[in-house]
């Protein structure tokens, strides 16, 4: 802030990453490295078994890999950069790279918020409605839904980054966090109207765009819960409950850890706790999402099983033989 002597623009901003951790760098490396490599490893293996069992080709399990596929693109928006940081201190990032960064960021957040939506949506037919259920959710319409669920998450942050991005910040601006996340981006432009109004704009749209898919699917779960609630058979009823327990836990995970992220904010917490309830939030839920999944669901997990081990090892060792 006091070298906001007439600049206008960043010539790079320098991400602070975790001064109150600097001392465990190489820890964090090794930590979040390994963070990484398992969201990567369980929600591809969730989109291959997705792929190749027709037993899965389901309305259900599609958005389940819509929601892997984002899961993996989201904590590549981040985790690389934030692993340069600890291993090599590689701070710099231009400011190109930096809004680039935010963006996606921001718009893989409200993708997974409005996919949530979606899969709430599809339980509903499902349960409340399992007699138009084949002939509503069709292949046509589970793409459209889904596709209207990223279409209008990567439509939601345009004006928000851009207006940050032409605010006025020193040559070299100081972004006290792991990555280019909105809000620490507008703080680190020089003060101004504009400045203030964009840190009140960007909580208002986070705001927005968390409570309002939150109250649609508060709303298809009421509805799923009084038409579980007729079922007379004890056992019907266990069975439509079981088929939404691991959407409801990714739900639970999800908001959870963002509204972790918005209180550390709203209470004016110490910096360095404001970043980490963010990274936990970017990390936490595509870590858990897989796990979720294949513990809860058992025709994720029997397929799963089937394939380590049994086709897996059987199509090596037919290539193994002379």
């Amino acid at each position: 802030m006091a070298n906001c002597n007439g600049s206008t623009s960043a010539k790079e901003f320098l991400l602070a990453g975790l001064p109150a951790l600097q001392n465990y760098n190489n820890l964090l490396f090794v930590l979040f490295l390994s963070f990484y490599l398992l969201i990567l490893t369980g929600n591809l293996a969730i989109i291959s078994v997705i792929v190749v069992d027709e037993k899965l080709h389901k309305p259900m399990y599609f958005f389940l890999s819509n929601l892997s596929v984002l899961d993996i693109l989201f904590t590549t928006t981040t985790v690389p950069k934030m692993l340069a940081i600890f291993l090599v201190d590689a701070k710099s990032i231009s400011p190109q790279a930096c809004f680039l960064q935010m963006y996606f960021f921001h718009s893989l957040t409200v993708t997974e918020a409005f996919l949530l939506v979606v899969m709430a949506y599809d339980r509903y037919e499902a349960i409340c409605n399992p007699l138009h259920y084949p002939v509503k959710m069709t292949r046509r319409m589970n793409i459209q839904l889904a596709a209207s669920a990223w279409l209008m998450a990567f439509m939601v942050p345009i004006r928000s980054i851009f207006e940050t991005s032409i605010l006025g910040y020193s040559e070299r601006a100081l972004v006290y966090h792991c990555f280019c996340d909105h809000l620490a981006v507008a703080r680190a432009a020089c003060p101004s109207p504009e400045a203030h109004f964009q840190k009140l704009l960007g909580f208002a749209i986070a705001m927005t765009i968390s409570i309002t898919p939150l109250m649609l699917v508060v709303v298809s779960y009421v509805h799923i819960i009084l038409s579980v609630l007729k079922i007379s058979s004890k056992e019907g009823r266990s069975k439509a409950f079981s088929t939404c327990s691991s959407h409801l836990i990714v739900v639970g995970t999800y908001y959870s850890s963002i509204t972790l992220a918005y209180a550390s904010y709203l209470t004016s917490m110490p910096p360095d706790i404001q970043v980490l309830s963010t990274v936990t939030f970017a990390v936490l839920t595509p870590l858990l999402n897989p796990l979720i999944y294949t513990l809860r669901n058992k025709e994720v997990k029997s397929t799963l099983k089937k394939y380590i081990l049994v086709r897996i090892p059987s199509a090596l060792r037919k290539n193994c033989l002379p």
